[in-house]
């Protein structure tokens, strides 16, 4: 193609340029000054903690390359895009931040950081074989770069976990909670004398019990006893058994139900939460919608409370499966970090039993669908699809268990790829479709973190609620919750801000290779 100036460009298949001969130099530096500083107001959202903005500042930057008669091999295209993945990678775009690494490493296979940012991505979403990418780094580096060299080995170290745990599963035939059952909680447990805080007895779960469990664990280096916690771990297993993958609620037509999103270990936050909307009862169902636990520092103590509330009230408390109740993310983003530091091994593994028993979605009074990610890219999925789901494992190869914990919503029609790296985006007419094969009236999921707590997409079928406010301490988020009328059925949100907490910062007890998020 002719360009003015007198040089000539060539194209390559996706119609970006892809080499040019300029001779308007003048042009060109102006081209390249504007993007540069599209990139320095990107990073000065990101220092802000404003990673979507940096996003945005970011993209615009490498659009004026990629829009420019230039050859982007010449340019700083490669460094806008590592910057674009790195806030990608802060908003948990995974997927995003790894197409913006690769394409980095084309324009420039020596440019470290993009083996760095490409093998992050990697790492977050579990695919431990990323160490080859921060071997890389090391090497282009000469070796000498501590932070990757310790992420390399933090890989190779993780692999040979995984490999000794899978070992031990294929050995292992009888689950944990059996076996402690079996030991003798009150024989591998004894509660010393001096012991000062709540007794749990199975059956005898009520008001008071949730009162006083809620202020023991309030005060920070409070635990409950070892036998207790195992105790209801054991139980929290025996009431989610029976239940199908897919529940159905009934709420009355003068009582209400609250539907609450992700919490991710902010405890302080919950029980705030019950402060402002009151305590689960039969009067005041509550059904939190998956990601209970990781990336906040008191996921011990949200797991706790909740499964407390469900044993009292099983009829009446609620919980989805979300994708952070999964033992690879649990190894990941702190939650076993935190039970190993809290509690012990077996007592993790427990809750990995009793996780894989939530249900992975609710329909309420035949009209609300809620579920923690989203919709499937398979065709004609029916509720009798979901309810059918062999829920009890990990999400592996399951397309649409998979699909229902990890799918976002998208503005574009149809299915497009995942800006996570797992799963899909699917856009209003798959939600319209849905909802019209089978008989309901909206969705209600949770999943992303959204600046005023709650977002309505989709013609207004589609409900996002997010119920961690100041996400990982940084963000700044309000958190929301929503209640429905059994009569009327219209959503009702509720706003709340981020409540102060002990010492000890989100994230303290996840995989160190994750120290940056």
């Amino acid at each position: 193609m002719a360009v003015d100036g007198g040089g000539t460009c060539t194209t390559n298949e996706s119609g970006k340029v892809a080499h040019c001969e300029v001779k308007d130099d003048k042009a060109i530096a102006a081209v390249l000054e504007k993007a540069d500083a599209f990139k320095a107001e990107g990073n000065g959202y990101f220092k802000q903690h404003q990673y979507a903005e940096a996003v945005t500042k970011y993209s615009a930057a490498i659009d004026t390359i990629d829009d420019a008669p230039v050859d982007p091999r010449e340019t700083q295209l490669h460094v806008y895009l590592c910057n674009r993945a790195f806030a990608h990678l802060r908003l948990e775009n995974f997927g995003s931040a790894i197409i913006d690494a690769e394409r980095a490493l084309e324009l420039n296979p020596q440019f470290s950081k993009s083996y760095y940012r490409r093998g992050t991505g990697y790492f977050c979403l579990g695919n431990l074989k990323a160490a080859q990418h921060f071997e890389r780094v090391c090497q282009l580096r000469g070796g000498k770069d501590a932070d990757a060299l310790a992420r390399l080995n933090e890989c190779k170290k993780q692999l040979r976990a995984q490999a000794f745990a899978a070992a031990i599963r294929t050995r292992q035939t009888t689950p944990t909670y059996k076996q402690v059952v079996a030991e003798g909680l009150e024989k591998l447990f004894p509660v010393p004398a001096d012991y000062a805080g709540p007794v749990y007895k199975k059956g005898q779960v009520d008001a008071e019990f949730l009162k006083s469990l809620g202020e023991w664990l309030e005060k920070p280096g409070n635990r409950l006893h070892q036998q207790y916690a195992y105790a209801m771990a054991v139980d929290f297993i025996e009431v989610l058994e029976p239940l199908p993958s897919l529940v159905n609620l009934e709420v009355p037509s003068e009582k209400e139900i609250t539907i609450c999103g992700d919490v991710h270990g902010q405890f302080y936050d919950l029980l705030n939460i019950f402060k402002i909307n009151g305590m689960p009862s039969e009067e005041n169902p509550y059904l939190f919608n998956g990601d209970i636990v990781d990336r906040g520092s008191f996921s011990v103590e949200v797991v706790l409370m909740m499964v407390a509330c469900k044993l009292a009230y099983p009829d009446h408390m609620h919980i989805t499966r979300g994708n952070h109740e999964t033992s690879e993310m649990n190894a990941m983003y702190g939650f076993k970090g935190e039970m190993l530091s809290k509690y012990d091994e077996r007592l993790y593994q427990i809750f990995c039993e009793a996780f894989r028993l939530l249900p992975l979605a609710f329909v309420v009074n035949d009209k609300a669908f809620v579920v923690h990610g989203g919709l499937s890219r398979l065709e004609n999925v029916t509720l009798e699809d979901i309810r059918k789901i062999d829920r009890n494992k990990e999400p592996g190869s399951d397309i649409l268990m998979t699909d229902l914990l990890w799918s976002d919503p998208s503005p574009l029609p149809g299915l497009t790829p995942s800006k996570r790296g797992v799963a899909s985006q699917f856009g209003p007419d798959i939600t319209e479709a849905f909802l019209k094969r089978n008989n309901l009236g909206f969705i209600i999921r949770s999943h992303e973190m959204k600046e005023e707590g709650y977002e309505v997409e989709h013609n207004g079928k589609l409900i996002t609620v997010f119920s961690a406010p100041n996400y990982c301490d940084e963000m700044g988020n309000k958190g929301a919750f929503i209640r429905l009328k059994g009569s009327v059925m219209e959503p009702q949100f509720h706003q709340f801000t981020a409540v102060k907490h002990p010492p000890g910062p989100a994230m303290q007890y996840a995989n160190r290779m994750l120290s940056f998020m």
